[in-house]
């Protein structure tokens, strides 16, 4: 695995550090900025929305730029936002730094992802997204817990300080230690520049893909977004217990995530069926035994090893499905993030008309249709293999 992959998942750490600083710190900034709570919630959505419908449009304006190069104007853009954040002097400030963040987080992600796959051998490309995305796994185990932290001993603003200090290393280590390879879109490799990865969309096989991703992580997030009062709520455990439940999850993430980037390349629909599966009995069964503190925590746990660990195997799929061009990869990151905001909006609702196991409930919900979503490409692929002379052929380049 080239080194240079590593390095990527470190921005990506970065990234996913400032997107998660704002859940930890609700209550000091709300009191920082003169707003309530559920302003301060929405300060969330406004990231997730940017991240959303902005990134895509962010990585076509750099499109004819070196990756590494259009990566360093996003490192720019992302810390002149971290900047505005740390200095925000009303609310309306701190969201339009929030949405110039989320813009560049999404692009960064797209960017990342495709020249991750360019520096890795062909064998080994599932294995170099996980890499990738464990930057976005360690964020969850690392970059929350860090930045409450921080925050609480040193003030909210000094939350987005560490995160520019983290941007500052970052770049340098990005110029240093990436090779300046190609243009980025895609211009002499996957993708074939802009006007190929604009190609690919207009055929049948990306919206299936997409649409199996928002579903993936929709459950996921249904449950993991109320995971605190669920777990004080229901479980009984007590809240300065839950930090290290969380820790506990995150390590659970990292865990899967290198099991799928593994077993991602080879047999990448049946890791996503068997994920999904997976995932729907664990979320169904967290939902039954919620109340019993030892199931549910080996039932959360068994959500963290199958949710967003898929992403090796999403990833590897959309590209299959269409290129491994940066742009693709974006999009493919707006459905991602679409999941994020129906699983949490969709969990707040169900939570409102049924009680704190509802959300569990619509996570497996969503996990059985993620699998309904995959039945006609798992038909396909057994037709394939049993056709004399196509098994090699039923498995498509990365």
């Amino acid at each position: 695995m080239p080194r240079s992959v590593y390095v990527l998942a470190f921005g990506i750490f970065a990234m996913v550090t400032s997107e998660f600083a704002v859940a930890g710190l609700m209550p000091q900034m709300a009191r920082g900025l003169g707003a309530t709570v559920p302003q301060i919630g929405y300060l969330i959505t406004a990231f997730a929305a940017a991240m959303a419908l902005g990134g895509p449009f962010m990585t076509v304006a750099l499109s004819r730029l070196r990756p590494r190069d259009a990566l360093m104007t996003l490192f720019a853009v992302f810390l002149a936002g971290n900047v505005l954040a740390a200095a925000a002097p009303s609310y309306p400030v701190m969201m339009t730094a929030r949405i110039i963040t989320g813009v560049a987080s999404q692009a960064f992600f797209g960017v990342t992802v495709s020249l991750a796959v360019r520096l890795a051998r062909p064998e080994v490309r599932g294995r170099a997204i996980a890499v990738v995305m464990n930057g976005l796994m360690v964020g969850t185990l690392l970059g929350l817990p860090l930045s409450t932290m921080i925050g609480e001993r040193f003030g909210w603003r000094a939350a987005f300080w560490a995160v520019g200090v983290l941007t500052l290393v970052a770049a340098p280590a990005t110029l240093w230690g990436v090779p300046p390879v190609g243009r980025a879109d895609g211009d002499g490799a996957e993708g074939g520049g802009l006007r190929g990865q604009l190609a690919v969309f207009r055929g049948g096989r990306l919206l299936p893909a997409f649409l199996t991703s928002t579903l993936i992580i929709g459950a996921t997030f249904s449950a993991f977004s109320y995971l605190n009062p669920i777990l004080t709520g229901l479980a009984g455990f007590a809240t300065g217990t839950v930090p290290y439940l969380l820790v506990a999850y995150g390590a659970a993430t990292v865990a899967g995530n290198h099991v799928v980037g593994r077993l991602a390349d080879r047999h990448t629909i049946a890791v996503l069926v068997g994920g999904l599966a997976l995932n729907a009995a664990f979320l169904a069964g967290f939902a039954l035994l919620a109340h019993v503190n030892v199931a549910a925590v080996a039932f959360m746990l068994g959500v963290g090893l199958v949710g967003v660990t898929m992403n090796p195997a999403m990833v590897t799929r959309v590209q299959r499905a269409g290129n491994a061009g940066p742009l693709v990869n974006t999009v493919h990151s707006s459905f991602i993030t679409l999941g994020v905001m129906v699983g949490s909006s969709g969990g707040g609702l169900a939570i409102d008309a049924y009680g704190l196991r509802a959300p569990l409930w619509l996570g497996a919900a969503l996990a059985v249709l993620g699998l309904l979503t995959l039945l006609p490409e798992r038909g396909r692929s057994r037709a394939a293999a049993t056709e004399p002379g196509t098994a090699k052929a039923s498995v498509p380049p990365a």
